[in-house]
């Protein structure tokens, strides 16, 4: 029988705070009580607001806090074919449009729908995509593809949920609403998402679901914000034909007003609590751990 394999996976467009001190803890304490091994993945597709001084912070912090990682360390930014090469045999599917419009003409979209009732919103509260380049022409996408206007590669996901069909996920930690177990995955709730832009080949959405099956992830440890996404995520795993993997979505560690940690929330910071002369052992009476 295969040894679990875990995985902690920050993004360095910031220092890391105490909600990723909880779950970088889950992931390490369940990988041992597994008998498994616990990755350390770089999630650094935004190359505007990645840091290599940030990077490195986070291998300090996880050093301070005992953590310990199997070597390499995967960057996502030094894996851009393989996210093309995903997006290649979804597009062989007729699974993917291109969408033209700027963010700001999107909030006009909705505005104007918005006139007529409310518009409907993804779990994280931005509007469904409202537009029509689904409709397009390939005469106008290749003209504007040709004059190099930028776009947003999306999934149709009403043709993904049709050729997926019935599919769920195996939950072993707890939903925002308790729900645990075996639970039936629902990305239409998304719309049609983005999986690429012109000028980066991938989203999260994608380069997680590609990364995990290329390490050999087993088990995805992460905060109960991500809970709705892994109907996404499920979809893609069988869309591209990977592995099927459990799910354990953890509680957050919150603001005094309950609003979920930021990384510009220097109170809460690793480094700045260190420099405070805190200890491992006060993080992790703070978050909660025995």
């Amino acid at each position: 029988m295969t040894a679990p394999v875990f995985r902690f996976a920050p993004s360095p467009n910031g220092y890391l705070h105490l909600g990723h001190a909880l779950s970088a803890y889950v992931n390490f304490e369940l990988a041992r009580a597994a008998g498994g091994t616990m990755l350390l993945r770089i999630e650094d597709i935004d190359e505007a607001r990645c840091k290599p001084e940030f990077e490195q912070a986070i291998f300090e912090d996880l050093a301070w806090l005992g953590i310990e990682w199997q070597q390499p360390v995967r960057r996502q930014s030094e894996h851009f074919e393989a996210y093309r090469a995903a997006l290649a045999k979804l597009d062989a599917q007729k699974l993917l449009y291109l969408s033209f419009e700027s963010r700001a003409e999107i909030a006009a979209l909705v505005a104007e729908r918005e006139r007529h009732g409310p518009w409907p919103r993804d779990p994280d509260g931005a509007p469904i995509y409202p537009g029509s380049a689904k409709s397009l022409s390939a005469a106008d996408r290749a003209r504007r593809m040709a004059a190099g206007e930028p776009y947003a590669l999306r999934l149709d996901m009403a043709a993904a949920i049709a050729r997926a069909g019935a599919i769920a996920w195996q939950e072993t930690g707890q939903g925002p609403h308790g729900e645990n177990g075996t639970i039936p995955a629902d990305p239409a709730v998304w719309g049609d998402v983005v999986l690429a832009r012109k000028e980066t080949p991938t989203s999260y959405h994608l380069a997680v679901v590609v990364d995990d099956a290329i390490q050999g992830v087993t088990h995805v440890v992460r905060g109960q914000d991500l809970f709705r996404a892994t109907g996404v995520h499920r979809l893609l795993q069988v869309l591209l034909g990977l592995p099927a993997l459990v799910y354990h979505h953890h509680r957050l560690v919150l603001e005094a007003d309950g609003h979920k940690l930021a990384k510009s929330t220097q109170a809460t910071g690793l480094r700045e609590l260190r420099a405070q002369g805190l200890k491992p052992s006060d993080i992790r009476r703070l978050i909660g751990l025995s």
